[in-house]
């Protein structure tokens, strides 16, 4: 059975069952604060587990993208040292939202386990919750019932509140649970020992494959526990363990899950792929194909790796991957991106973002490839100057700071500086490098850490959004926690009816004022969670029930709305301008400005952007009215043409926003008319990532800031320079400018060349070598002339020069060709930098370091002096 058919007959027989299938929900969340990722097929049903949201059906399956990378659930250092650890991996899952509960759950799993796949029933065990009296929670006696009609009572087995109690995190829903194990094991194994011993002892051929919760209870902020008005079920079977079970094999990796892309990366590397687990080249195998899929998923849902965030998650991905086969396949060139061929060809049937979004995936991994290729050759040059200097201080550990320097500031992986290392007989300071990497986590972190109380529930009601319309509303809280961060205690609240607009579809959420005739809080953002719209204020009324007036920012707001209004105009003239694959991949709408990222491989010409520019503004003038389809099913919206943006999850009915030709599907607030946007200016053209370019812009209020601004400094530079005539005044102080520089560095050369010959006479015997330390007010680019001239004309000699020309200070270091293997230039200058506050580098024979102390120049004079 493939995997495919293994997928499909999962889906149909929930079918059968009167489950409605729903796709896979974007594998990064845009709308959920606690997550990056979606960690588990439960991720897309929160709101309905939370009660904010009705069901599209009480009976629901499917099988969802997950990525486990970060936070509680972070399998990345497991990936490729076993048989089924993943960071992408795929949930098979059937839910029950107040339907059907634990007796069904149970049956279906075992009818479809044992008749539909045909598991011999004979290798499968469960396990259920015994209890936990810390929390007063009694042995789950029904479950066990429901499962001695099904499997003989031996291989039940209980298990801890660690495996068999299910929460979604620190708070929410959550239950006990039954997981399903299956023993893969040969005959003669399972005669030496019974499987039963083997359950949730990390055993590779005897794993859970599926896991039944029961959603019971709500862990509330304070730890406590209390009972869902209704009880749900939420399961998870993971489809490469189901495959690896299906198909008779002893490791996921030997599945058809991945099986083709093994046999891509045995074709691009010449290496033969074994299968053993301790291997390292085998580990690296299994590292690459794992991770190409996350990466790739990742990138298609819209998550383009970056410096922080989620973006860095998937960066962190990519280059494991790389470095692996760097390592341990000899792949020194970019290749992982030719693998994205293979992945879709496998699974662009079931995820056809796969197939749309190809192209730029394939860009994307290979110029993060090239970029961090060039990292490790750079990182291989300062590790070995790392470890010489070690080795000439009679030491046996590469120092903490330096090792963390490679991994932070150059992406040089750390374990691969402990291998260089151990080559020379040496060790990194491991537990100086993780107090490091903890310092630099924290520092991140910064204040972003709060504590979040539970909801003070004053009415169950669904708030109403009349954002749309209006500005003003009366107004109550349903709702409120406190929320205690580095700046003080504030107060999340959810309104009866709100006109402030959430932080979503990339613009920036409303801030505003909520008041009444005896009390006034300031609204300092407003955004969603889990289905709520949340306002953030900064106290909490003394009676939390009377009637407010939620008032917006009319100004923000104006200005906000203009600037999303003109990316969708700026959208379609892209489109026209550049070709039709060009696509939205990220924005910012505030009331400031705008950021605009789309998919385009070149950069923009100036002729471009002139022509984008002014079909936006021609829309402007010709007065647009908008036209809003609030709520229609999302195939009729389609159908009307509208653009509809990969990693953004719609529900069935969605909100189309239309300003002539330009349809998109869209929440954020707009413009009743293009008119009301004014002017359209683009700021600055630039690169956002491979393959995404980045226009930002301002329109409205700032775009009439901009050119009165202009206008000031036009009249400015006419007074300055006497003249009207700009240009002509400006060509003509260039001119006068580059014949003066032309004189000046003829000056300096003069100057330069008496230098030398007092410098060649200045050089002190030390030994058999020869050393000039020398102060100087040149230039560091005369200093740098005369220190290669030196070091190619004296011998066994090292060129130490202190320069304060500007009132800057500079180190240069010249060491002579003859001396570079035990006398580097880096170090001498890293070494004497200290004294200046300064750093910098270079080779072995030259190298330079600027700094911020002045007065530090003598101290560095004296302590060179010695060397």
């Amino acid at each position: 059975m493939t995997s495919q058919e293994i997928r499909q007959k999962f889906l149909d027989y929930f079918k059968s069952k009167e489950h409605l299938i729903v796709p896979s929900a974007p594998i990064v969340l845009k709308d959920d604060p606690t997550l990056m990722f979606s960690n588990s097929g439960m991720t897309q049903f929160k709101d309905y587990f939370l009660g904010y949201k009705e069901p599209k059906a009480p009976r629901i399956a499917d099988t969802q993208k997950c990525l486990r990378v970060s936070g509680k659930h972070n399998d990345l250092d497991d990936v490729g040292r076993d048989t089924y650890h993943h960071t992408m991996f795929e949930m098979l899952g059937n839910w029950s939202f107040g339907d059907y509960f634990k007796k069904d759950a149970i049956a279906f799993a075992w009818e479809l386990l044992t008749e539909v796949y045909g598991i011999p029933k004979e290798n499968l065990y469960v396990t259920i919750f015994e209890g936990d009296a810390s929390e007063n929670l009694e042995r789950d006696q029904d479950a066990y019932d429901f499962w001695k009609s099904h499997i003989s009572e031996d291989r039940i087995i209980n298990g801890n509140k660690k495996d068999n109690f299910w929460e979604m995190g620190a708070s929410g829903p959550c239950g006990p649970c039954s997981e399903i194990h299956v023993d893969l094991r040969t005959p003669e194994e399972k005669a030496k020992i019974s499987g039963l011993e083997l359950v949730n002892n990390d055993h590779p051929q005897v794993v859970e494959v599926w896991n039944l919760v029961f959603m019971e209870f709500n862990r509330k902020a304070d730890g406590s526990l209390e009972k869902l008005p209704a009880q749900h079920v939420d399961t998870g079977m993971g489809f490469e363990r189901l495959c690896m079970a299906l198909q008779g094999k002893s490791s996921n990796y030997d599945t058809d899950v991945f099986t083709p892309l093994i046999a891509k990366v045995e074709e691009l590397s010449g290496k033969k792929y074994t299968g053993i687990l301790k291997d390292e080249k085998d580990i690296a195998f299994r590292v690459v194909v794992d991770h190409i899929r996350a990466v790739s998923f990742a990138i298609a849902d819209g998550q383009l790796p970056s410096s922080g965030g989620a973006g860095y998650v998937i960066r962190r991905i990519l280059r494991r991957g790389v470095s692996y086969s760097y390592r341990f396949l000899d792949m020194k060139e970019p290749f992982l991106y030719k693998l994205v061929a293979v992945l879709q060809e496998q699974m662009g049937k079931f995820f056809p973002e796969l197939e749309k979004q190809g192209a730029l995936v394939t860009e994307v991994i290979k110029s993060e490839e090239e970029s961090f290729l060039n990292k490790i050759e750079n990182g291989l040059i300062r590790v070995e100057k790392l470890i010489q200097q070690t080795i000439e201080s009679n030491l046996k550990v590469l120092p903490s700071d330096e090792v963390f320097e490679l991994y932070d500031t150059y992406g040089f992986p750390n374990d691969l500086t402990r291998i260089i290392a151990e080559e020379k007989g040496l060790t990194i300071d491991e537990a100086g490098f993780e107090a490091r990497k903890k310092e630099q986590q924290d520092r991140s972190r910064g204040g972003a850490e709060q504590k979040v109380h539970d909801w003070v529930i004053l009415e169950e009601k669904a708030e109403n959004f009349v954002g749309y319309d209006q500005l003003e509303s009366e107004t109550y809280i349903t709702r409120y926690r406190k929320i205690e961060n580095k700046d003080g205690e504030f107060y999340q609240v959810v309104l009866s009816e709100t006109p402030f607009y959430p932080d979503g579809g990339g613009q920036v959420g409303d801030k505003g004022l909520l008041e009444n005739a005896t009390e006034s809080f300031e609204v300092l953002e407003t955004k969603k969670e889990n289905g709520l719209i949340i306002s953030l204020i900064n106290g909490l009324p003394k009676d939390a029930g009377a009637v407010f007036y939620a008032k917006v920012n009319a100004a923000e707001r104006k200005n906000s709305q203009a600037n999303h209004s003109v990316t969708h105009l700026l959208h379609e003239a892209l489109r026209e301008v550049l070709g039709t694959h060009v696509e939205q991949k990220g924005s910012y709408v505030g009331p400031d400005y705008l950021r605009f990222d789309f998919s385009h491989f070149n950069k923009m010409t100036e002729e471009e952007l002139a022509l984008v520019e002014n079909k936006v503004n021609t829309k402007i003038k010709e007065s647009i009215a908008l036209q809003e389809f609030r709520s229609i099913p999302i195939q009729e919206a389609l159908d009307k043409g509208a653009m509809a943006l990969f990693g953004e999850k719609y529900g069935d009915n969605v909100r189309m926003i239309q300003f002539g030709s330009s349809k998109e599907l869209c929440g954020g607030t707009h413009v009743k008319n293009t008119s009301e946007i004014g002017h359209f200016k683009i700021l600055s053209e630039s690169s956002a990532a491979a393959g995404i370019r980045r226009i930002e812009a301002i329109s409205g209020d700032e775009s009439e800031k901009y050119f009165k601004n202009l206008e000031k400094q036009v009249a400015e530079l006419s007074q300055l320079l006497k003249s009207k005539d700009l240009i002509r005044s400006i060509e003509k102080l260039m001119e006068e400018n580059a014949s003066l520089k032309s004189e000046v560095e003829a000056f300096k050369k003069e100057k330069a060349k008496g230098e030398i010959g007092d410098w060649k006479n200045a050089y002190e015997q030390k030994g058999d070598k020869q050393l000039l330390v020398k102060k100087t007010s040149l230039d560091a680019g005369s200093v740098k002339d005369i220190v290669f001239q030196l070091k190619r004309e004296i011998p066994t000699s090292v060129t130490i020069i202190l320069s304060d020309a500007d009132g800057k200070p500079m180190i240069t270091v010249g060491v002579s060709d003859d001396l570079a293997a035990n006398y580097q230039a880096g170090a001498i200058v890293k070494d004497l930098a200290k004294e200046i506050q300064g750093g910098g580098g270079g080779n072995p024979g030259f190298a330079t370091a600027g700094g911020k102390n002045l007065d530090g120049l003598e101290n560095a004079y004296q302590k060179a002096l010695n060397i």
